[in-house]
């Protein structure tokens, strides 16, 4: 046990005490922040050069009020900010009515295609019929035919949907000899608040429900998630390249000289976890100092904590055991990255669901995955941290799951580290690693 320690202990130093520690853990959350704050930054960095569109009417009766509605928009809609503040932060659009008939509508249709990519307009708009008239044959077809060069930019088509919508039921409300203004009163919409639950104190004072903080309420689950699978990666995921660097390099077979595989596995394991904890500890408590100072120190999920450090050292553990494994098997980098595929599906299996997880965490399929030993966890974390939380019995079987889990694994690892440590010259299949984890 002595000769574990010490290895766990130098495997820690020599991941903590270099620059590129040291620059990793503060670049994270400066690259992090930096693609938030650079989003927010330029999100209102956007081409504002006119859309100038053409609009086939053969209705007659449309183009008025895509006119109107365009000329209300450019006015006020497009622009940000008041007095010497105002800037124009969208594209003007602007309608041009093309006079056509219905015999020479291919040719129309074909010149302004041509307008189109010579960049004379930026798209251009068929209305196929009248609005009030039923189409002629089965399916009724689209009232509207939008053509472009540029599928991507969906603001414009957007626009025309809404205007012409409204304006098409505006005319059959009227047809109808109902006057829409009644209509729209009737049909405004009411909000609605998103409020968390009643409670009673002590003196049995019923206290109101306050309202539900939206950034709280997803950015804890999935920051906690999100963290737990970041430092796996950063803390775990090298030991391939630790274990077979010693291995190419016959210090392996130096230290087996002195320990025996299984004590120096479980030194770089534990080593391994330390690292990754001292990685989760910066990191929460920047996070805690952070909410404190926005005010917003009740958000910190505190009574998650523990239960983020035990997840994560059994993760780290866990998912530490195989990449070990691949690097014992194997003899150069080039082999390792078809093993590590297996690997790295299993790690990244909750990136997959978690978004439904999120959404239902009390589904029955959020919990038989979130009791799934390689996903319990981050996605049992995720389930903890959504309010009301989950059932006492369901952290503890997702941790004797893991636990369970864990020992398979460090056990095959071992297996695994001990046949393969030595082997030089050609890498283990992935068959031949099961057949070492199971026969020794």
């Amino acid at each position: 046990m002595r000769k574990t320690i010490v290895v766990a202990v130098r495997e820690y130093q020599a991941a903590v005490r270099t620059k590129a520690f040291l620059i990793t853990l503060f670049a994270m959350p400066v690259l992090m922040g930096g693609s938030i704050a650079a989003q927010v930054a330029l999100k209102d960095k956007v081409d504002t050069r006119d859309r100038r569109f053409a609009v086939v009417d053969y209705s007659g009766r449309l183009f008025a009020s895509i006119e109107t509605g365009a000329a209300a928009r450019n006015a006020e809609y497009i622009f940000k900010g008041d007095g010497e503040d105002r800037r124009q932060a969208r594209p003007r659009f602007l309608p041009t009515l093309i006079e056509a008939s219905s015999e020479d509508r291919d040719q129309v249709e074909f010149e302004l295609s041509e307008q189109v990519r010579a960049k004379e307009l930026f798209a251009f708009v068929v209305i196929e019929r009248d609005p009030l008239e039923d189409a002629e044959g089965g399916d009724e077809p689209a009232l509207l035919a939008y053509h472009s060069n540029t599928p991507t930019y969906e603001d414009l088509r957007r626009w025309l949907y809404g205007t012409v919508n409204g304006a098409v039921g505006h005319m059959r409300l009227v047809s109808a000899g109902i006057d829409p203004d009644i209509v729209e009163e009737a049909t405004e919409r009411i909000g609605i608040d998103n409020l968390g639950l009643l409670t009673r104190d002590e003196s049995g004072q019923i206290s109101k429900a306050e309202k539900t903080n939206k950034a709280v309420g997803f950015g804890v689950p999935i920051g906690l998630m999100m963290l737990m699978f970041m430092v796996v990666m950063v803390g775990a995921s090298p030991l391939v390249q630790s274990v077979l660097e010693e291995k190419m390099q016959r210090i392996a077979e130096v230290l087996l000289g002195s320990i025996p595989p299984f004590q120096l596995m479980m030194g770089k394991l534990i080593g391994t976890v330390g690292v990754s904890l001292t990685i989760s500890t910066v990191y929460l408590v920047g996070a805690f100092i952070a909410l404190n100072y926005a005010g917003q120190g009740s958000a910190f999920p505190t009574h998650l904590i523990w239960w983020f450090m035990l997840y994560q050292a059994l993760a780290v553990l866990m998912f530490g055991s195989m990449f070990v494994a691949v690097g014992a098997a194997v003899s150069d980098m080039k082999e390792s990255q078809s093993l590590m595929m297996p690997v790295m599906i299993i790690v990244m299996a909750p990136m997959f669901v978690w978004t439904s997880v999120l959404q239902a965490p009390s589904a029955p399929f959020s919990v038989a995955i979130s009791l799934f030993p390689p996903a319990t966890p981050m996605l049992m974390l995720l389930r903890q941290a959504i309010p009301p939380g989950v059932p006492g019995w369901q952290p503890a079987v997702g941790i004797a799951g893991v636990i369970v889990a864990t020992t398979v694994f460090v056990f095959a690892a071992g297996r695994i580290f001990r046949v393969g440590i030595l082997m030089q010259g050609k890498g283990a299949k992935f068959g031949e690693m099961v057949r070492w984890a199971l026969r020794g």
